[in-house]
């Protein structure tokens, strides 16, 4: 082969660390496991509206507490005589907002304000971490609990009393990471380019702290998932009629002794949900670890 022809053939493509991380990660059997089980379980509650048997909120007083197996209701029927696989379906809908959409504010508003922080370091940084320090003085579900008493039950003041509670561990984990990379010689470099502050964190700083920061929201999902339920649970989370897995298990509490399988199944989904992003939170970990 002539030094022309070698010239002329294109170089392979180098691929990026998101492909690598990609690859490892769908080489992980237990994480692949657990995004075929989350994504079945979401997939469930996007389209309750149009697999849903029945109507969640219609019951009958002739059907209520009616076994799993039973003709017509697969998953029996609770205890005012609705149709469990149905409310199971919608129930999915509000459990994982209550539970994916606090982590997702939290993420936005706590790792800009932690990346801010640990960026400019000095009196924004102390101003920021110490009212953050504030609000870890006080442990997670109890400061839930206040919250949403205070703002009253229902979805909307369960999920700004969750993202509340979930931003100051956000904030402490990407500040962490920033100030790590705020002093690697990159970062001297751009600034010695003429870049600005808005342009190092946005172009350098992100893409080297989005990694630790992502694996510990992860983790959060079900950590946010179970609070959700709790706070249903206790009634300050969702309101009746609401289909709501952790409202359905106050409801079906009574029926444990007659029904026991039928009072475990939202709970069965909690524990699976949670299971399943904790898993695969460690698994994303594990991909991106360049060691």
């Amino acid at each position: 082969m002539s030094a022309a022809s070698l010239l002329a053939e294109p170089s392979p493509k180098q691929s990026s660390y998101w492909d690598d991380v990609a690859r490892r990660l769908l080489r992980d059997k237990v994480s692949i496991a657990c995004m075929l089980l989350l994504a079945l379980i979401v997939l469930g509650a996007l389209l309750a509206p149009w697999i849903a048997p029945g109507d969640p909120s219609m019951g009958s007083v002739l059907k209520r507490l009616k076994p799993v197996g039973t003709p017509g209701h697969i998953l029996g029927t609770d205890e005012l005589g609705r149709d469990m696989l149905t409310r199971l379906l919608y129930g999915g809908r509000t459990s994982l907002l209550m539970g994916m959409a606090p982590v997702g504010m939290a993420l936005l508003i706590g790792g800009t304000l932690g990346m801010v922080a640990g960026f400019r370091g000095g009196l924004v940084n102390a101003l920021i971490m110490r009212t953050v320090d504030v609000l870890f003085a006080f442990p997670s579900v109890l400061l839930a609990v206040a919250i949403a008493g205070a703002l009253g039950a229902g979805v909307g003041n369960t999920l700004l009393a969750l993202t509340i509670v979930l931003i100051p561990p956000l904030v402490r984990v990407t500040e962490s990471a920033t100030t790590q990379v705020r002093s690697l010689d990159f970062i001297e470099a751009a600034r010695a380019s003429g870049a600005g502050d808005g342009t190092i964190m946005r172009a350098h700083v992100l893409s080297n702290v989005i990694g630790p920061v992502l694996v510990y929201a992860t983790s959060l999902l079900s950590v946010s998932i179970i609070m959700a339920a709790g706070l249903s649970f206790i009634g300050l989370g969702a309101k009746p009629p609401t289909a709501e897995w952790g409202l359905m298990l106050n409801s079906l509490r009574n029926a444990i002794y007659s029904q026991p399988l039928l009072a475990a199944l939202p709970g069965v989904l909690i524990f699976a949900v949670s299971l399943g992003f904790n898993l695969l939170a460690d698994g994303l970990r594990t991909a991106m670890d360049v060691k």
